[in-house]
């Protein structure tokens, strides 16, 4: 299996006067415009996921809808998955991914969760990167070796170059 990992693009901020609670905080214009132009770096490097699996939390879900569209991947066929909340388990999100029976999948959430996931799927010793927003970080499960191996992680400047 090829898992990609995708922190969710800019979203409105915490402290911002308009920002509505945790769970429903959006993309920023700005946001909206680096995560497009992330996503069709992405297609530059041509995945094939088959499925698509989100945070419910509004902005990794926007972030999900926004590459399902530069992949031409329906929308209506984005999952959630409670374990990518910010507060979810990032070794539950793992163990309920590897049951999936898909050759491609690609999931969206949140920082620190993201980089925990990373870190578990490396078999770090500790956090080792993080990954930044609209950024995405690729992994294969050889289940002949029974691991994940890390095979990339691209920055979301060098994504939107590879759209240009």
């Amino acid at each position: 299996m090829i898992l990609y990992i995708v922190r969710h693009g800019i979203a409105i901020g915490r402290g911002d006067p308009k920002a509505p609670g945790e769970a429903e905080r959006p993309l920023t214009a700005e946001g909206v415009k680096k995560t497009r132009l992330a996503a069709l770096g992405l297609v530059a490097l041509k995945p094939k996921p088959d499925l698509l699996i989100t945070s419910p939390y509004v902005r990794a879900a926007q972030t999900a809808e926004i590459f399902a569209e530069a992949l031409k991947f329906s929308p209506s066929k984005i999952r959630i998955m409670e374990a990518l909340k910010p507060t979810g388990n990032p070794g539950e999100a793992i163990k309920e991914l590897a049951r999936l029976r898909t050759k491609e999948v690609m999931c969206f959430g949140h920082a620190p969760h993201m980089d925990q996931m990373i870190l578990l799927l490396a078999g770090a010793r500790g956090v080792f990167t993080q990954i930044r927003k609209a950024g995405v970080a690729c992994f294969e499960h050889a289940a002949s070796r029974g691991r994940w191996e890390m095979l990339w992680l691209l920055a979301p400047k060098t994504l939107r170059q590879l759209a240009e």
